[in-house]
């Protein structure tokens, strides 16, 4: 008993407990926790079209450059694990990627890669860590509801109208980006996928901040403008007064300078 209760008062029998534990706790984590890659990972719409392995084949060729070889990002390009199925959609689907050149803003520009690519793409980036999953098409479709059209719309002018117009004409940006115009050609998908993961200069609009809900009726609100035609004629792009004020500037001076040659012409 003696001989035990020495060895409990030695100056290493702490730091040689606590090894002992942090051990254990290693090898239950390690046994227990799944791998990221793992097939446990909730099963979502990328991962019922796309096929990873065949996306990892189409990452290594043509992303791994700026991304790395594990999408852990580098001097070219952003980390990707956790980033998920629908930032790729997003950026795949519409040409942004692969980018063809630095450029402070990454333009939208002809596809690349087919529907099937995308998918793999997808399935792969969402297989590295979990992260926001492509919509379904439910959650996107434009719903003919006056209330939720109109709820949509205060929505939208409180979040986005500050850099895409009120109408999502777009505007300029500082350092040489900007906020794209949302025409009746933007994908209602890739517009829930915009407000989900953030891309460019764009904020993150998680579920905590809009929810499915309203991310529907700001659709719904896009695709209301975007279908219905201007009661005031000639829309001269939405952009604002300031465009609107310079064609009647404009239209003013031609008809005064007609007018003063017609006067001219008269009297001679």
């Amino acid at each position: 008993m003696r001989t035990l209760a020495a060895r409990r008062r030695h100056p290493a029998a702490t730091a040689l407990l606590l090894l002992m534990a942090l051990l254990v706790t290693g090898a239950a984590y390690t046994a227990l926790v799944p791998d990221r890659a793992d097939a446990s990972i909730a099963p979502t719409v990328e991962d019922a079209l796309g096929d990873a392995d065949r996306g990892q084949d189409l990452f290594l060729a043509n992303c791994a450059t700026c991304h790395g070889l594990q999408a852990q990002g580098g001097t070219g390009g952003p980390s990707l694990i956790g980033v998920g199925a629908s930032a790729v959609d997003f950026q795949v689907a519409t040409g942004r990627m692969p980018l063809a050149q630095q450029a402070p803003q990454a333009p939208q520009k002809p596809v690349v890669f087919d529907d099937q690519d995308v998918a793999d793409l997808a399935a792969y980036v969402a297989a590295l860590a979990p992260g926001p999953a492509i919509p379904e098409p439910g959650e996107v479709e434009a719903l003919d509801d006056p209330e939720a059209i109109a709820t949509g719309g205060e929505l939208f002018r409180i979040n986005c109208a500050m850099c895409h117009n009120v109408v999502g004409s777009g505007g300029a940006l500082t350092q040489g980006k900007y906020a794209p115009p949302i025409t009746s050609d933007t994908e209602n998908r890739h517009i829930w996928e915009a407000m989900q993961t953030g891309p460019q200069s764009m904020p993150v609009f998680n579920d905590d901040n809009i929810s499915p809900e309203e991310k529907q009726q700001i659709i719904s609100y896009l695709d209301e403008v975007n279908t219905t035609p201007s009661p005031g004629g000639w829309s001269l792009g939405s952009i604002g007064p300031v465009t609107e004020g310079l064609f009647v500037w404009v239209g003013a001076m031609v008809l005064l300078i007609g007018c003063a040659v017609w006067l001219g012409a008269k009297s001679s």
